[in-house]
């Protein structure tokens, strides 16, 4: 069966000029976070980012530096985030036997001051936390519009602790349509 189509004329016009962007990297440090699984809050810091920047119209892309913490947008409510953390622990439990955690089967890198012995006393044994961020993930984007984050009512970014107590940065990135 044969679609049939239309062939339109139009007048060429001439494209609007692009408006000039320009990107705004920004690094977030987070001193120490909590033991084991915690969610921060980061959504603060990074409404400060856009009114310093003066972003009316643009995005944010947020990327966690780290391959054991993850990101996420939901709501920061204190038993909800207990729940999270519960749940998150059930998915990954850290007791269970990971292959990562065999360091007497894995090679320190080779440059490792001390050799092995040295590596291996530092190596934390933490495949959950890998794998728990490979699920979450480890970047998002927000939409800004009228110089606020586009966020529902009870969403907040949150910066996702998966192997805590540890130091943490988060990268922002503002795109900036001027």
């Amino acid at each position: 069966m044969q679609i049939p189509t239309r062939k339109l004329l139009r007048q060429p016009t001439a494209a609007p000029a692009p408006a000039p962007v320009t990107y705004n990297y920004h690094q977030l440090e987070v001193p120490q976070t909590p033991p084991g699984i915690a969610l921060i809050d980061i959504t603060p810091q990074i409404r400060e980012l856009v009114a310093q920047a003066g972003l009316m119209e643009g995005c944010v892309h947020v990327l966690s530096r780290h391959t054991t913490t993850a990101l996420t947008i939901n709501e920061n409510e204190a038993r909800l985030l207990d729940d999270v953390r519960q749940f998150l622990a059930r998915l990954a439990p850290p007791t269970d036997p990971y292959l990562h955690n065999d360091l007497h089967l894995r090679p320190a890198p080779d440059s490792w001051p001390g050799g092995w012995a040295a590596w291996a006393a530092q190596e934390p044994r933490n495949a959950h936390s890998h794998l728990l961020s490979m699920l979450l993930g480890n970047t998002l984007t927000v939409p800004v519009t009228g110089g606020k984050l586009a966020l529902g009512t009870w969403q907040s970014v949150m910066l996702v602790e998966l192997d805590g107590p540890r130091p943490r940065s988060v990268g922002v990135q503002l795109r900036v349509e001027q």
